[in-house]
């Protein structure tokens, strides 16, 4: 009896893909927390203000929200690939560049240029896991949400210590490293791909034709045009947008709410490592068990739970019981990479999910940049963090909403996708 032949490996020819993913996952958030634990120190050169200071923790979502936007038509124009190669690159000379800055404006300015290609990297990766791991966005969704938690959780612990054995510059430019090597890998698949070095070449002679021009600038219309109308868009940037404004919102307050509470700004700064080291495993499993689900709405839910109970702790008994509430706070975001799964997830093709991930993480970042500053002003107005708490509370409410619709299983441009494998002429490119 013949032997039946072996199935392909379900990784063989994308490992190198996976490493690149991985690695731009460890690259995403550095530039946000490699500075904050160095501010005291850095100030001995580099004068900044308190309103500098409080800009400093401002900028990461405003370029997230801009230059994540700004990713889609330059992928489009580039590809997905090319994009990255210079997001990457364009993060790591932010990071030198900012390192090197004698000025505070300077500082700031190239502190918006690092995070600008990460901005862009934050769009990106979701469209890249749905071309090359269309059968495995759940898994490669989970490893490189462990990978972005462990670049927000590692750079401040080493921080200070780099610092004292090296410098403040050192210890803020070391970590441009992580971007180049990054690249690396999407260098190679680049080289690898003889569709994408013809592309490249014709972006260099600046002559791709004006038949397939016009064929690009059609699809992306079509696909731009989809995207913006459709409700479950719309739905899972609203549930982005309230998911990263409660996020930010506790990096940027949790230690003064807990000194308020009479634990001491220290206390809170540990509380608040903790509460980002609970982001690593939930982002582990959270996404698996989205790609597994129908609707991954109880999980979200779920999640939302937790957000509520650490809220209500912080807002009734804040000084007992603080481990629990930390606990839960720590759970709550994990909403997040639950959505950049379902970013894949709801969308047929690579080029629109390039589109949603633009449009969800543009708006939503946007969203959330408002609570950082919303919440300190209605503090300073009220004097006490009850109305603040209450507001966050209420906020949990509009994420359930939109998450409802979020979650359903619904998957935009299918129509065209089914046509394109049924070799009619979709509306939508590929």
């Amino acid at each position: 009896m013949p032997s039946r032949p072996a199935e392909p490996a379900p990784w063989r020819g994308r490992l190198v893909v996976l490493a690149g993913i991985v690695l731009v996952g460890l690259n995403l958030r550095i530039a946000v927390a490699a500075v904050s634990p160095l501010i005291d120190v850095m100030r001995e050169d580099v004068a900044l203000t308190s309103a500098q200071i409080g800009l400093l923790g401002t900028i990461p979502v405003l370029s997230f929200a801009l230059f994540g936007s700004l990713a889609t038509p330059v992928a489009r124009h580039l590809g997905l690939e090319p994009t990255m190669v210079a997001a990457l690159l364009l993060s790591a000379t932010g990071e030198v560049l900012r390192a090197n800055a004698t000025t505070a404006p300077a500082f700031l300015a190239w502190s918006m240029l690092a995070l600008a290609g990460m901005g862009m990297g934050n769009v990106l990766l979701p469209p890249l896991v749905k071309r090359y791991f269309p059968d495995r966005i759940g898994v490669v969704t989970a490893a490189y949400s462990v990978a972005l938690s462990v670049s927000t959780a590692v750079p401040p612990l080493v921080a200070l210590p780099l610092a004292q054995a090296a410098g403040w510059r050192w210890s803020v430019g070391v970590w441009a490293a992580v971007g180049v090597a990054a690249a690396v890998p999407w260098v190679v698949v680049i080289v690898r791909s003889v569709a994408a070095r013809a592309h490249l070449r014709e972006l260099v002679r600046r002559s791709p034709g004006p038949a397939a021009s016009a064929l690009t600038a059609r699809a992306g219309d079509g696909a731009t045009r989809l995207v913006w109308r459709s409700s479950l868009a719309w739905a899972m940037a609203v549930t982005f947008g309230m998911n990263s404004l409660g996020t930010y919102t506790v990096f940027a307050w949790l230690p003064e709410i807990l000194a308020d509470a009479g634990l001491g700004t220290e206390v809170g700064g540990r509380w608040l490592a903790l509460f980002a080291i609970l982001g690593l495993p939930a982002s582990l499993v959270a996404p698996v068990l989205a790609g597994r689900m129908r609707s991954p709405f109880p999980l979200v839910v779920a999640f939302v739970a937790c957000w509520a109970v650490g809220y209500l702790g912080l807002l009734l008994a804040p000084a007992h019981g603080t481990v629990v509430w930390m606990v839960l706070l720590g759970l709550g975001p994990s909403t997040f990479p639950i959505l950049l799964a379902l970013i894949g997830l709801r969308t047929a093709t690579p080029a629109l999910a390039v589109v949603l991930s633009g449009m969800v993480q543009g708006v939503g970042y946007a969203l959330a940049a408002l609570g950082p500053i919303g919440i300190g002003l209605l503090y300073d107005a009220t004097g006490s963090w009850d109305a603040a708490l209450l507001v966050l509370l209420a906020l949990l409410v509009v994420l359930l909403v939109a998450a409802r619709r979020a979650c359903r299983p619904e998957v935009l441009g299918e129509p065209d996708a089914a046509a394109e494998r049924a070799g009619r002429s979709p509306t939508l490119d590929r």
